[in-house]
């Protein structure tokens, strides 16, 4: 039998397998039982766990590497906007400004114009951490936008 650590840390490298795959294939149409076998558990169980352990719900997480991806392109090329939804892995453009909205706030057009071409080159591991967008908990719990 497996010891408390042991089960706990297979748990830990099933969600990370598929974390790793949302990471890898997030523009492919994923859906949580596809995750959710990846991690070898029930779906309602793999969410649940799924949540605990990184904070928000496997849907969330995918949606949000999305944006980063579509927020990275609206901030480096000049590819139109309905190209960048679906390039991401959207297949609505109401669908991707709707939720660009709710992780960014702002909409995808207002991001790009108020993005600022003079700062010139900015180390990746710095721009992502400055402009990665907050999950549905900031630190401690908190969402920034609403306050403790």
């Amino acid at each position: 039998m497996l010891s408390v650590s042991a089960a706990e840390e297979d748990r830990n490298r099933r969600l990370l397998r598929a974390r790793d795959l949302v990471d890898r294939r997030s523009t492919d149409p994923l859906d949580v039982d596809a995750l959710a076998a990846v991690a070898l558990m029930a779906r309602s169980h793999f969410i649940r766990e799924f949540r605990a352990t990184f904070g928000e719900t496997p849907h969330r997480y995918l949606q949000r590497r999305r944006i980063e991806r579509a927020m990275t392109l609206l901030r480096t090329t000049d590819t139109p906007v309905t190209d960048i939804c679906m390039a991401v892995g959207f297949s609505s453009l109401g669908t991707f400004s709707r939720t660009f909205r709710d992780v960014v706030g702002t909409s995808p057009s207002a991001f790009r114009r108020e993005a600022d071409p003079a700062t010139g080159f900015v180390p990746t591991a710095f721009r992502m951490r400055w402009t990665r967008p907050v999950g549905e908990r900031g630190a401690k719990g908190v969402r920034p936008d609403r306050g403790p």
